[in-house]
């Protein structure tokens, strides 16, 4: 069955509430050579130029590439100039604290991560700091405690984390995240043993946070990239996902945010247009800038 962007429906419910949360919409990363090949970017388009053209479709995304490797004030600066002055940023925090033992100097990592970032701190274009763990990263005590050591270090920052292991399925869990101020990322992604659920769980008034990652089963259960984000969301399951999950965490929440990590073939920046045609039909945003 081909997929469609937009299907007719019975118009939906009002919105729960007269003043929604503000949901900000865009795509984990922007510079992807193939998504020039896909239509997204003009034909020719340059990467050093992809940040200013994704800012004229989207208002936030994330910065894939501090997480591969120490972000440098420089740099951010310059991306920071490209983008309009109430763009934000998510910075994935670098893999040598997320994704590997904390080495004997991982203090020194966090100053430097932070030094990196600073001027979107300054700025306020800084929306958060995303803590996303393995799948093999479990609910065990050495685990917790590497979990705690960071947020203790970074406790100042916005901060969001994201698992992939199930077991940090548990109401403790959740009241300790709320307990400090930490956002908990709500995810999509198949549904296979042991991975994380999707949840409509609010743990910060501040904001939620939503990320699409696909559904390749394939994919994931073999851990093949890129074909563990080839995925394209059916309108109906990002319909789903509003009526089902959203409307009930914009009542928990002043902001919003859902960023799509499919992006194979451009289809991350597609589903994120949908999704924000569905917040307006829902009367979940004022507008669609």
């Amino acid at each position: 069955m081909a997929r469609t962007r937009l299907q007719k429906k019975i118009p939906p419910p009002p919105a729960v509430s007269p003043e929604p949360a503000r949901i900000l919409v865009g795509t984990s990363g922007y510079s992807y050579t193939e998504w020039v090949e896909a239509g997204f970017y003009p034909p020719g388009t340059q990467p050093g130029r992809m940040l200013y053209l994704y800012a004229q479709r989207f208002s936030i995304t994330e910065l894939t590439r501090t997480w591969h490797q120490m972000p440098q004030a420089d740099a951010i600066e310059r991306l920071r100039r490209a983008v309009p002055s109430d763009f934000q940023f998510i910075t994935k925090l670098f893999r040598g604290l997320t994704h590997e033992p904390l080495a004997d100097n991982w203090r020194d990592m966090v100053a430097a991560f932070r030094h990196g970032v600073a001027p979107l701190i300054q700025t306020g274009q800084l929306m958060a700091v995303l803590i996303q763990f393995p799948p093999e990263f479990d609910r065990c005590i050495a685990n917790r405690r590497h979990l705690a050591a960071l947020i203790d270090a970074m406790e100042d920052l916005p901060l969001a984390v994201e698992f992939r292991q199930g077991s940090w399925n548990n109401d403790r869990v959740f009241v300790e995240l709320e307990r400090r101020g930490i956002t908990l990322v709500s995810v999509d992604e198949p549904e296979l043993p042991g991975l994380f659920p999707a949840l409509d769980v609010v743990t910060n008034p501040d904001f939620f946070y939503i990320r699409f990652h696909g559904r390749n089963i394939r994919g994931w259960r073999k851990g093949l990239q890129p074909l563990q984000f080839d995925y394209n969301y059916f309108e109906g399951e990002l319909r789903e996902w509003v009526e089902t999950r959203v409307i009930a965490m914009c009542t928990r929440a002043g902001r919003g945010v859902a960023l799509f990590n499919n992006h194979v073939r451009a289809q991350a920046p597609q589903n994120a247009e949908i999704f924000l045609h569905l917040l307006k039909e829902y009367g979940l945003v004022q507008s669609l800038g």
